[in-house]
């Protein structure tokens, strides 16, 4: 039986579940400036049960009791760089693999909180080993974790080395504070311009398009992307040679990759834990990037795509802002 003319076709679902709309940015850039906003936001940032303070104390944790003294360091050795790269194989075995056997596999809370409902692919030409999941691991435990473990490892030794300038939050509280408080921010801003460059022309073409092959990301799509861009995304690092720091903050700052990734493209918004309590791991603000492509760039602490009209709020409106966008892109060229 065909539908008739006059009845409207209904309008597909895209998600199965989204946080609250429009999705919101922080007002610390906001203008006119609104101080109280900005810092009712920053202490609910920090929430002691919210992933943030999870990677500080963890990041805390694994200084002092997963990662080789800097006098061992300070002398280059495949051994203490070996036990840095099995700490993190160790760590993206029980994140990344724990949260795909929950949530995909075994599928312990069901579709709850699952933003797209499509499955990861099988038999898809496009992915190494036409499988989905084998590709995003064989990418993230090859490539990812080398970079991960060199960029850590070229840190430590700098520190080990004397060539950054390492403080304790006893000798420089306020600044070790502020430091804290800076790298979140810093890693969002490093990620947008990293990101809004692999968007042009060759380096999209031939490097990150390979991520965006992940349209539904899954916990092991977070760290598959090309070599290059492994490379890079923990370029920021870098920072460290500009400002005095501690360790423990260089291994925090390299968690928001390490461990932000493999969470915020986990597909569900929060883990669930028995009927009531939950645990916020995703990051819908970037799954629309990967359902819409050219939209939320950044992330939702930097102000970038709002600035530069590529924020997509999640709405209805916002689909139809990146579709009038791509029409205006077509018609140009």
């Amino acid at each position: 039986m065909t539908r008739p003319a006059s009845t409207p076709r209904p309008k597909r679902k895209i998600w199965n579940f989204t946080p609250q709309l429009p999705i919101q940015t922080s007002p610390y850039w906001d203008w006119p400036l609104r101080p109280l906003a900005s810092v009712k936001y920053l202490l609910q940032s920090w929430n002691p049960l919210a992933l943030r303070a999870f990677l500080l104390v963890f990041a805390i944790v694994t200084w002092n009791f997963f990662t080789p003294s800097l006098d061992r360091i300070a002398t280059l050795s495949w051994d203490w760089v070996f036990e840095i790269w099995l700490r993190n194989f160790c760590i993206l075995m029980v994140v990344a693999g724990g949260l795909h056997l929950a949530l995909w596999r075994f599928r312990t809370q069901n579709d709850d909180y699952r933003y797209d409902m499509r499955p990861m692919m099988k038999g898809a030409k496009v992915f190494t080993f036409k499988n989905q999941v084998w590709d995003n691991m064989f990418w993230t435990l090859g490539p990812a974790l080398a970079f991960w473990t060199f960029w850590e490892s070229f840190i430590l030794y700098a520190y080990a080395s004397g060539w950054i300038t390492m403080i304790t939050l006893e000798s420089n509280p306020v600044t070790m504070i502020l430091m804290t408080i800076f790298i979140p921010v810093w890693a969002g801003f490093h990620f947008y311009w990293l990101h809004r460059l692999l968007h042009v022309g060759v380096l999209y073409t031939r490097v990150h398009a390979w991520h965006h092959r992940n349209i539904n990301t899954g916990p092991w799509s977070g760290l598959a992307m090309h070599p290059v861009e492994s490379f890079f995304l923990m370029f920021d690092s870098m920072i460290f040679f500009l400002l005095p720091s501690h360790p423990v903050l260089a291994i925090f700052l390299l968690f928001h990759h390490g461990i932000g990734a493999p969470t915020s493209h986990a597909g569900f918004e929060h883990v669930k834990f028995g009927n009531k309590a939950k645990f916020l791991v995703g990051d819908f603000f970037h799954q629309l990037h990967h359902r819409f492509f050219d939209c939320n760039y950044g992330t939702w602490e930097t102000p970038w795509d709002e600035w530069f009209n590529t924020f997509h709020d999640g709405t209805d409106e916002g689909n139809e802002m990146v579709k009038e966008r791509r029409r205006k892109i077509w018609a140009s060229e």
